[in-house]
């Protein structure tokens, strides 16, 4: 009798074992999202064609996902191009345009969630770590650091930002080695290289707390997560670790393309983010020593951030979860390097929006090809709603890539993208930029001559449909 007793007991309880077994398994197969956000990164990977560019882990990744050749940020400075990507919404063009949406919502006036709210809504566990907003750490402050100014209220369940000696998120963001901080920007180099491992400049320390959270957040994987890390570098002032920099001692750099300053009105801008630090009274665009000098610290910038990049992902890798891991890498937008005589960003030009972007899904068959599909920043958050089997909000404004990333012969869409002065579109011949007081820029992609002859005079029929595309976009 105790025997069929102790039998009846096994057979209720196996299958209940059973049954909660498969539903932590259904739980664990949602898959944990990986954004990876770059500052101020050029196009200029070996992946992406740049064959003097030392960036191995990005390549990597490129080899294993699919890199979107032609992705094009909706605005060339890092405020509000970083709020299309969380929020999936065209915004302000200010660096403050985040602090802006949150200053709407202690008002109590009703906002759409942002990317990270939207998936914590969703049973994800959210963290970021460094310059994923605009203000490294997503607080305000004089300092960057005060708790009761948050740049994306709701967003993130942990957001940090390690100081380390530099004091405070402010004087990460514009740190040099060893803690140096931005106290007068002509005080400061605009180029450094010291010698020493990668902490000695803040996105080492960015990159060791980022591990710290993968290995907590795979450690307790009962939800799912959504883990966002942004490295500071290449954003000036470009300093890394002399190692980085020593890469490029024998290194050829290619010619400035279009170097010259437009003749005419123009998207044109004198970028004084660069002329601020100290640049010893010398001028890249008639230096030609000081000029290669410059190219070759943003390329040492590039490859100490890819070793950072590579830090994260080997992480992921050790702890098992890069199986069910989607991983975005993104640049905020380009960056100038004495194209069209700019030394900086915030024009219109193709150098100021065109950034890398390169998604990987374990899942997916199509491994290592490149798509040169016109794509923008405000298609990642619905993307990466389809991909992970998220309900898709129905107020972003960008398109899913789930087909670019299963199909080699997908086209694209139109790119747009803003400033304060300006709107442009990008197709995939075309340039359009439409002034605020409605002068025209026009410029065929498919000439020699690109971005540096205004063609609108000669061609108002082809203004007058993109205008339209363009007005179509913005409803």
């Amino acid at each position: 009798m105790k025997r069929s007793k102790s039998l009846l007991i096994i057979c209720l309880v196996i299958p209940i074992l059973l049954i909660s077994s498969c539903k932590k398994e259904l739980v664990k197969k949602k898959p944990n999202i990986l954004l990876i956000c770059v500052d101020d990164l050029r196009p200029e990977l070996k992946s992406f064609g740049a064959e003097h560019i030392i960036s191995p882990n990005i390549d990597k990744l490129a080899d294993k996902g699919v890199s979107f050749q032609r992705h094009y940020v909706n605005s060339p400075s890092c405020g509000p191009s970083r709020y299309t990507l969380l929020t999936g919404k065209y915004g302000a063009s200010g660096n403050n345009a985040l602090f802006l949406r949150s200053k709407k919502m202690s008002e109590g006036e009703r906002v759409d969630p942002s990317m990270p709210e939207w998936f914590k809504n969703h049973g994800y566990t959210t963290t970021s770590v460094g310059k994923v907003s605009h203000h490294p750490g997503g607080r305000g402050g004089d300092n960057w650091n005060d708790s009761t100014i948050i740049e994306m209220p709701n967003g993130w369940d942990k957001h940090i930002m390690p100081i380390a000696e530099w004091e405070h998120p402010r004087g990460m963001m514009h740190g040099l080695a060893n803690g140096e901080i931005r106290i007068k920007a002509s005080e400061m180099d605009v180029l450094q290289a010291v010698d020493g491992d990668d902490s000695i400049y803040p996105d080492g320390v960015i990159a060791n707390e980022a591990l710290k959270q993968l290995k907590r957040l795979t450690t307790n994987d009962e939800k799912p997560f959504f883990l966002a890390v942004g490295f500071i570098k290449p954003h000036l002032p470009f300093g890394a670790p002399k190692a980085y920099l020593d890469k490029y001692k024998d290194v050829e750099f290619p010619d400035i393309d279009h170097s010259q300053k437009p003749i005419g009105k123009t998207t044109w801008h004198n970028s004084g983010e660069f002329k601020q630090y100290n640049s010893w009274d010398k001028d890249p665009n008639s230096d030609d020593q000081f000029a290669d000098e410059i190219r070759r610290h943003y390329a040492a910038c590039v490859s100490y951030a890819d070793a950072q990049v590579g830090k994260v992902l080997a992480e992921l890798k050790r702890t098992g979860a890069d199986k069910n891991t989607i991983v975005v890498l993104w640049g905020d937008h380009g960056w100038h390097l004495g194209e069209h005589a700019i030394w900086g960003k915030h024009s219109l030009f193709e150098e100021s929006l065109h950034a890398p972007m390169i998604i990987h899904d374990p899942r997916t068959k199509q491994k290592g090809f490149k798509t040169h599909a016109i794509v923008e920043t405000l298609d990642i958050f619905p993307t990466l709603c389809e991909l992970a089997g998220v309900e898709k909000p129905n107020f972003t404004k960008g398109v899913s890539l789930k087909n670019a990333l299963e199909k080699k012969d997908v086209v694209g869409h139109i790119a747009l993208a803003y400033n304060n002065y300006a709107t442009t579109i990008r197709t995939t011949t075309h340039r359009l930029v439409l002034h605020k007081d409605g002068f025209v820029e026009l410029y065929d992609h498919s000439t020699t001559e690109s971005e540096t002859k205004n063609i609108a005079h000669d061609y108002p029929e082809i203004v007058e449909e993109l205008k339209q595309k363009l007005q179509a976009k913005l409803e």
